[in-house]
């Protein structure tokens, strides 16, 4: 449980990031798409898998962040707690569909896509800002 909060802190803590952008946004479908693919990548689903897990993901990514801007003036630990039992909830419906080990799997790589994104938003900025480049020479 500590790790779980932990992690979902982290998660948390940057704001500035895409994923935050209201959903009818077209770069937040894309993001929100690229997100679907790089995890049923990452669980190796057959097209089976992929057909029925993919609406229950996308639904479950507007849950994930409707419930991160609706809770974003609360306590921390209140917010994780709500991340926490939306994702207890739709482990089991993706448990139905590509079983135990594969959907306690399908957070991680979440957390794992983000961190990509994050990371190459970051590498992005670095070179197109003359300023942190001289810093970091």
């Amino acid at each position: 449980m500590k790790k779980i909060l932990l992690i979902s802190f982290f998660l948390f803590s940057f704001t500035g990031f895409k994923l935050y952008a209201q959903d009818d946004d077209a770069g937040n479908e894309k993001i929100r798409d690229k997100m679907n693919e790089f995890i049923q990548q990452r669980l190796n689903l057959s097209k089976a898998e992929a057909e029925k897990f993919s609406p229950v993901f996308l639904r479950y990514f507007h849950e994930w962040r409707t419930t991160l801007r609706t809770t974003k003036d609360e306590p921390v630990l209140i917010r994780e707690q709500k991340i926490v039992d939306l994702r207890l909830r739709y482990r089991d419906q993706f448990k139905g569909i590509i079983g135990d080990k594969r959907s306690n799997e399908v957070f991680d790589h979440q957390r794992t896509f983000i961190k990509e994104m994050r990371n190459l938003r970051q590498e992005r900025l670095e070179r197109n800002d003359p300023i942190r480049t001289r810093k970091n020479r």
